[in-house]
């Protein structure tokens, strides 16, 4: 089996994980030690979280890491893991189409066959927003570059509306609309969780919807009933991590003691996993 034939299958493995009422849970992972931790939980997939990625690599998240840098690590991921790898890749990594189409090639010859594309705006004066025919022929020359190297990429359209106080359900759906027809093959709405607008967008969408869940979010059951069909946790795990280092830290530095260690995982366990 060629390298293309193997990408071609796990990327129709990944697409086939995405049942709404029987979501594809995916805790992410920003490094290989961490995807290689997840993936041996038992997740049917490794997604990268794009923020705890740049921490990880000394940037701030945001659009201000570099694709190489970025896609180095997301083939170091795809290579110690034996689950289909979806990337996180923020705004595709570039400022015009055709600098997307160039994120997706590089995507694919790091190994993963699913991709995160969002349409906030991080710098001018446009709002918080990419324009939505902008954002679409994003999303379109993505789908274009995938399926001219016979990879059935799956293309999820991060809508940004209620994370960044743009819009409400009407807007969302709007632009859900517009992307799924560019060729998104999911939605991803983060910052909705509450049943009365995860409801109306599973409704309101033609495709899969991808939640982004956390402390006080509905449990997955109830996501799962309301046909929610890919449930993340972006930068949570990355974060409860980086929390554990700081008081951990400072027990150490302020009081001498170490009780924040207790639980860890098994020095051996964890060598074996990357070994």
């Amino acid at each position: 089996m060629t390298n293309q034939d193997n990408l071609r299958d796990r990327a129709l493995v990944f697409r086939s994980l995405h049942v709404p009422g029987s979501p594809l849970v995916l805790p992410n992972a920003w490094d290989t030690a961490s995807a290689c931790v997840v993936a041996d939980a038992g997740a049917a997939a490794v997604a990268t979280t794009s923020a705890g990625l740049a921490w990880a690599l000394g940037a701030a998240d945001g659009d201000r890491l570099d694709r190489d840098r970025a896609l180095d690590a997301v083939a170091r991921i795809a290579a110690c893991v034996d689950v289909p790898v979806s990337a996180d890749v923020e705004s595709g990594y570039a400022k015009d189409p055709a600098g997307v189409a160039d994120t997706v090639r590089a995507v694919l010859a790091a190994g993963a066959v699913g991709v995160n594309i969002e349409d906030a705006l991080y710098e001018g004066d446009g709002g918080p927003l990419r324009p939505v025919a902008e954002q679409a022929e994003r999303i379109a020359a993505a789908r274009e570059a995938a399926d001219a190297e016979g990879v059935p990429l799956f293309v999820n359209a991060r809508i940004d509306t209620f994370l960044r106080g743009a819009g409400g359900v009407d807007l969302t759906l709007e632009r859900a609309a517009a992307f799924r027809a560019a060729g998104a093959d999911g939605i991803f709405v983060p910052g909705a969780v509450d049943p009365g607008t995860v409801k109306p967008l599973v409704d309101g969408i033609d495709g899969p919807l991808n939640v982004l869940a956390g402390p006080g979010a509905p449990p997955i059951a109830e996501l799962a009933a309301l046909g929610v069909a890919r449930v993340s946790v972006g930068s949570g795990i990355a974060l409860a991590v980086h929390a554990l280092v700081r008081r951990a830290a400072r027990e150490l530095l302020d009081a001498g003691t170490y009780e924040s260690l207790t639980g860890g995982l098994d020095y051996g366990e964890v060598n074996a996993l990357l070994g």
